[in-house]
């Protein structure tokens, strides 16, 4: 917002004014209302005054005032031209807003508010979300998913709030993007007995479900076909509805805490699925290969012993081989196990985590693909240090965003805090340090406006922090809407004061 000092006993008279002005139906259709011009110049904000006359004409409106509405139709497309002129010449050109509907905004004039709010914020993008915690914004009425619709109210079966929503943008000036969870599926699909073979399951015998801090938080086997038809499916029906773009977002593992934030041995990974076991045999390359592979996942490593078993088992063949293995000349001259058994060790541990990986990016690429048929861009979203090594171990995440693909969006969570801004823009310059040239890396930030949140400075001294970075960053989004409005996003979860 503007550093200007504001004179509140002003704006209350003048809203006091516009209020009685439009109570009396002395509409002007014509009305300009001129933006501060420090604030619009930075952040492409309306002013105070220009945002409460819209409001005043949105709630006239509801009221079946037909003079208000005509109005307030024409101020809609005035702030939606003043909003794309805006963008078009201020850094950066796209400013996105993340957001969370729910059942109670189906009521009338709820969509129109909260779209209002975000062009008076100067977002020109809205990263709406249509699959979390296991519910899809789909209506009930016409769900083939496997997931229960985020609306299930009686008598609105029918209401498609994700249609509505992108509708209600799109009339602001704004793209709506579809916001969609991805491997983690939801505490819903864990309940179906059907299911019990896609969740992704460690060497401990523990599932997904039980090692999150969030039982909401489902993560399934990547390489499980049901699992990948149900995913696709769903995406399809989002597709239909024509949103300006989809991100994906939970690309990856579940987040684990203390020790086991690290994985170090091959029982942390989450290879112990039928489907994703199935998958790692398959990239044996002769029999030898596979033995190894095999022992390797039962017990967590191989020994001298193992290594003289399987040369027995095999003795027409060489060196165990897999996908990806190539035996430096300095290796091939070493004949006892106990020589190979550290090298063979390590090399199969290496397979154990690139096929873990492997699997987020083949997710990553089937969930693309309908988006991608209808010509509408698709981005991921991650967090910069989701992919860090430390010693032999990775993160638990095991979040491949640096081999994810250059045509896609990459939107890092730079979300660090530091009580300053230096930590932030470390986190987006490695993350653009790593992109291919042509790669579009779209920021995403938390905080508010106006003031430090959780440690981390305004999302203005955020902005500017990456003002020098604009030649590579032409798009910044906010995390979030229910940050910027917490009262308003409790009441509407409770569907107070509606």
């Amino acid at each position: 917002m503007s550093n200007r000092p504001f004179n509140h006993a002003r704006l209350r008279l003048c809203q006091n004014l516009v209020t009685a002005i439009f109570s009396a139906s002395l509409l002007i259709p014509n009305l300009e209302i001129q933006p501060v011009q420090a604030q619009a110049a930075e952040f492409c904000q309306l002013s105070p005054a220009a945002a409460q006359t819209k409001e005043n004409l949105r709630l006239l409106s509801l009221k079946g005032n037909q003079q208000a509405r005509k109005s307030y139709q024409e101020l809609i497309k005035k702030h939606a031209q003043a909003l794309k002129q805006c963008r078009s010449r201020t850094w950066p050109n796209n400013q996105a807003i993340w957001l969370r509907l729910y059942p109670c905004d189906i009521k009338p004039g709820a969509i129109d508010k909260i779209m209002d709010r975000m062009v008076n914020r100067g977002y020109n993008q809205i990263y709406l979300e249509v699959f979390y915690d296991g519910r899809v914004l789909l209506p009930a009425s016409a769900n083939p998913t496997v997931w229960p619709s985020v609306v299930r109210t009686k008598g609105a079966e029918k209401f498609d709030l994700l249609a509505n929503a992108i509708q209600k943008g799109r009339q602001r000036g704004l793209n709506v993007y579809g916001w969609l969870y991805t491997t983690n599926f939801g505490y819903n699909y864990a309940l179906r007995r059907d299911r019990e073979s896609a969740i992704a399951r460690n060497g401990k015998g523990q599932t997904s479900l039980y090692v999150s801090d969030n039982r909401s938080q489902v993560f399934i086997d990547p390489y499980n076909e049901q699992a990948k038809r149900d995913y696709y499916r769903m995406v399809q029906e989002i597709v239909r509805r024509r949103p300006d773009g989809l991100l994906f977002d939970y690309v990856r593992y579940p987040r684990q805490a203390g020790g086991d934030s690290l994985a170090t041995t091959v029982a942390d990974l989450w290879l112990y699925t039928e489907a994703t076991q199935v998958a790692l045999f398959r990239r044996a390359e002769n029999n030898k290969g596979l033995e190894m592979i095999r022992r390797f996942l039962s017990k967590g490593y191989i020994t001298a012993a193992d290594i003289s078993d399987v040369d027995r088992l095999y003795p027409q063949e060489g060196e165990p081989m897999w996908q990806g293995r190539i035996i430096p000349p300095q290796e091939k001259s070493l004949l006892a196990p106990t020589a190979r058994q550290p090298i063979l060790q390590m090399d199969l541990w290496l397979l154990a985590v690139a096929h873990s990986m492997q699997g987020i990016i083949d997710f990553v690429s089937l969930a693309t693909h309908p988006a991608k048929q209808a010509k509408i861009p698709s981005g991921v979203v991650f967090f910069p240090e989701g992919n860090q090594t430390v010693g032999q171990g990775y993160d638990s995440r095991l979040q491949p965003w640096d081999r994810f693909p250059s045509s896609l969006q990459w939107h890092p969570m730079s979300y660090a805090s530091c009580g300053n801004v230096s930590c932030i823009v470390q986190q987006v310059q490695r993350v653009l340090s790593t992109a291919k040239q042509g790669t579009e890396v779209i920021p995403a930030l938390a905080g508010n406006w106006g003031a430090s949140v959780s440690n981390r400075p305004s999302l203005e001294a955020q902005m500017r922090a990456l003002r020098p970075l604009g030649n590579k960053i032409k798009g910044v989004s906010h995390f979030a809407y229910s940050w910027q409005y917490p009262q308003d996003d409790s009441d509407r979860k409770a569907c107070r004061n509606q």
